[in-house]
């Protein structure tokens, strides 16, 4: 990357080195020209001066549950469409991957993008790209039976729209919310709520009317998001106006920045051992062994209990501030071995329940100390690329491990695999615990 101006110097953000990083707000970073924070009580019009649910936040918050909404949609609508159709089974795993694959591929360079051309720009094409795909599907299994090349290249157009879209995420909540964890944890609420409100209402619109209806649904859900976008109103950051080297520069600027922070490589270094041998087939393995033994409508009611358990984490992460965030969370995430457990030993349908609920609270309330350390710790200027690289590791490995979930389980046995995923949850908790530059970093309030 080129230098930036004297007026807006690169924040300093090697914390393990004794570098304490310049806070939002503090003196030293306004009189420098401003940061994530600058504009507060300014009249720049960020509006964050009125509380977490200024009109910036609310704006944002919509736009996130609207779109959180919409994505729910999408499997329930791709399985009635394609099966509806006659298409064989695999079409659905093809269709879904080609959602996936562009969006663990292209993340990278949306956080760059977003660097060069601002997040909030960046997220409005994304919602565009993803309206102009979910509309031209949502004609199509309206007016008969698409060929699959055009369901495959439409569902990778939401892909890349996707890759566009999340790295803007981390970098826009700083400038919406008054108090980044509240805002993390109100928007993992969100979260958490629609995963089971979008399932649930694409499987009545199916039922009501057709796969085409759920993707005209779909596609209003991004004009909405789009239009919350369009409607911000951010306080200049230093970032924007940053001069920037080329795009391959950049990308290579963003793992600079990556490599400085101990604690951030390593945390998303252990994240991918995490994803791979626990999250990647937790999911899989539990769709399968709940069915199989109690039938496909507990699996569901396990589903929305999870999601309950993950508002439930939210909500605790909205109260309760931890000196040491990243260590609080890995305490959290015993949680997770209690599900694995529950699962392994075959035990009745409330123990999976409680196993459910637990496991939901605990990521969530991880999900949030995570994010808000990110979004804290790491200067404006690299946040996004940053970011980019978080999501593409974890989506990497998270889909790696689902595809080989099956596989090994054939071979070993289920219930083995999940026993061993909890054995491995709690390798991983201790180690995020054993990590200094990890369990020490506090809380930047």
């Amino acid at each position: 990357m080129k230098e930036k101006s004297a007026e807006h110097p690169r924040i300093p953000a090697v914390e393990r080195d004794g570098v304490q990083p310049l806070l939002p707000g503090s003196p030293s970073l306004r009189a420098r020209g401003g940061g994530l924070g600058d504009g507060l009580g300014d009249g720049l019009g960020d509006g964050r001066s009125e509380g977490l649910w200024n009109r910036n936040f609310r704006l944002f918050f919509v736009a996130r549950t609207a779109a959180l909404f919409g994505d729910g949609m999408i499997p329930v609508a791709l399985t009635a469409g394609l099966l509806g159709a006659g298409r064989p089974h695999s079409s659905v795993g093809f269709a879904l991957a080609a959602w996936m694959g562009p969006l663990a591929l292209f993340v990278l360079f949306g956080g760059v993008l977003a660097d060069r051309f601002t997040p909030r720009r960046m997220m409005i094409i994304a919602d565009a790209l993803r309206l102009v795909g979910a509309s031209v599907l949502a004609f199509s299994f309206a007016t008969g039976n698409p060929p699959l090349w055009v369901v495959y290249t439409l569902s990778s157009v939401a892909g890349v729209g996707a890759a566009l879209f999340q790295p803007g995420v981390a970098s826009t909540v700083p400038r919406v919310a008054s108090d980044v964890q509240r805002g993390n944890a109100v928007l993992r609420v969100s979260e958490a709520l629609m995963t089971m409100a979008g399932p649930a209402f694409a499987g009545m619109l199916v039922g009501l009317a057709s796969a085409g209806a759920v993707y005209a649904a779909n596609a209003s859900t991004f004009l909405v998001s789009g239009l919350c976008l369009f409607l911000l109103r951010l306080a200049p950051a230093p970032s924007d106006d940053a001069q920037r080297g080329g795009f391959v520069a950049e990308l290579v600027d963003g793992w600079r920045e990556f490599r400085a922070r101990s604690w951030l490589w390593g945390v998303i270094a252990i994240w991918t051992v995490y994803g791979f041998m626990v999250l990647g087939p937790m999911l899989p393995l539990t769709a399968v062994e709940v069915t199989e033994a109690h039938g496909s409508g507990t699996y569901g009611v396990m589903m929305a209990v999870n999601g309950a358990g993950s508002v439930v984490g939210g909500l605790l992460a909205l109260r309760l501030r931890p000196r040491r965030p990243l260590a609080a969370g890995a305490v959290a995430l015993t949680g997770v071995c209690v599900n694995l457990l529950v699962l392994g030993l075959g035990l009745p349908v409330p123990a999976l329940g409680a196993g459910q609920f637990v496991a939901g609270a605990a990521f969530a309330f991880w999900l949030v100390m995570w994010s808000t350390t990110v979004q804290t710790h790491v200067p404006p200027e690299a946040l996004n690329r940053l970011h980019a690289y978080d999501v593409a590791g974890s989506l990497l490995m998270l889909a790696a491990g689902r595809a080989l979930a099956g596989p090994v389980a054939d071979q070993v046995g289920a219930p083995e695999v999940l026993l061993a995923g909890a054995v491995i949850n709690m390798v991983v908790v201790a180690v995020l615990l054993v990590a200094r530059p990890i369990s020490r970093l506090e809380r930047i309030a």
